[in-house]
């Protein structure tokens, strides 16, 4: 279902959010960042807002057996603090901000 958002793992995920969600966050004027298929940790030094152009990942948090997945056309908000391990299966480009 179009904008019903899910969270797991403390993730949460928005999937297939509208244009009018989209451009009442303003997202087409965040920076974007983009990365080859490729499996890196990360801690997240404040609260991230990203919005998936294109690609897919696997993120599972620190201490976690249970991963998240995401992917083009999805709208995810990781916490303040977390760690965790990103899996990028298929090329990622998003737009992104910090809280």
């Amino acid at each position: 279902m179009a904008g019903a958002v899910e969270e797991r793992l403390g993730i949460k995920i928005e999937r297939n959010p509208s244009e009018a969600r989209l451009s009442e966050l303003g997202i087409r004027s965040w920076p974007t960042w983009g990365c080859e298929v490729s499996e890196f940790p990360w801690t997240y030094s404040g609260t991230e807002t990203c919005y998936l152009i294109r690609g897919k990942v696997k993120v599972t948090p620190a201490g976690e057996t249970d991963s998240v997945e995401f992917g083009a056309g999805d709208l995810v908000i990781f916490p303040d603090g977390m760690s965790c391990t990103w899996k990028v299966s298929e090329a990622v480009h998003k737009h992104y901000r910090f809280d």
